[in-house]
């Protein structure tokens, strides 16, 4: 029996949720709101962009996840002056997501290939490693427990695509999976001879839920349209059909206005719908 072909969703900031919101609401599609990740979103700016969220996601019965803040930290971070502020961060978006009914959040990898190379040499450095994740994260790990979000960790400068599953396994909450951004795994994969973009999909087995489909040249994180780089999309779906499900697959390119290029090039190859 042939499976049926998986439906494609998108990565997006609010104004072009309401520009793409009858492909999105057609059917049904999965949704990432990316609107509460960056910096200069305060506190002060969350209550009406949740209220402007609620509105344009009226009628919406797909799924939904949230983009996490990323930028100017990493999740293991030793200075515990610093570490209060990451929480802080994380745990707002975390109440985001339950306001909006969100059951995913996109985290960001700690790992590249200092940090990679140190955790392959040493069982110490490894160890430190897992536990400053997992002091940093703890609460808000808790938290997405009580609240059934994912926290999907996503691969950003990681090589060895095994390390996060690794990281997940060993922080033990059933609240902590994982995410592929494709366009990074290929950038990797060119740049620093990290596996191809398939190996990353296999290597997240039953613990991925969540893929970023963008396309690149190998050389830097584009976030082109699906056709426009060298990802093999053909191998890639392949591999994410060998898992023992589906993730979520959201497009997340950088010209958002023209989100159904690439959605039509993957349709139209007969990899999703």
């Amino acid at each position: 029996m042939t499976k049926e072909l998986p439906v494609l969703g998108a990565a997006l900031s609010l104004d072009m949720i309401a520009l793409h919101r009858d492909w999105l609401f057609e059917k049904d599609r999965p949704i990432e709101i990316q609107s509460f990740c960056w910096p200069t979103t305060h506190d002060g700016d969350t209550p009406e962009l949740v209220a402007q969220a609620k509105q344009l996601l009226d009628g919406h019965r797909g799924r939904r996840g949230v983009h996490g803040p990323f930028m100017s930290f990493r999740i293991d971070c030793a200075d515990p002056e610093i570490t209060p502020v990451i929480r802080h961060r994380l745990l707002r978006a975390l109440e985001i997501c339950a306001d909006l009914a969100a059951d995913q959040m996109v985290v960001h990898s700690p790992y590249g290939l200092w940090t990679e190379a140190e955790i392959a040499t040493s069982s110490v450095a490894a160890a430190i490693s897992f536990e400053r994740v997992r002091f940093v994260m703890g609460p808000v790990i808790e938290r997405a427990e009580r609240l059934g979000v994912e926290l999907v960790l996503e691969n950003v400068e990681d090589t060895d695509p095994g390390l996060r599953a690794r990281l997940a396994e060993a922080l033990g909450s059933p609240a902590v999976k994982l995410s592929l951004d494709t366009g990074h795994a290929q950038m990797m994969h060119h740049r620093c001879g990290a596996p191809p973009v398939d190996a990353f999909a296999l290597a997240g087995g039953a613990a991925l839920r969540h893929v970023h489909l963008q396309d690149v040249d190998g050389f830097a994180d584009r976030h082109w349209h699906p056709g426009e780089g060298n990802v093999p999309w053909k191998a890639v779906f392949a591999a994410l059909h060998r898992l023992p499900q589906m993730p979520r697959l959201l497009l997340e390119v950088a010209d958002p206005r023209g989100l159904r290029q690439g959605a039509d090039h993957l349709i139209g190859l007969g990899l999703a719908q």
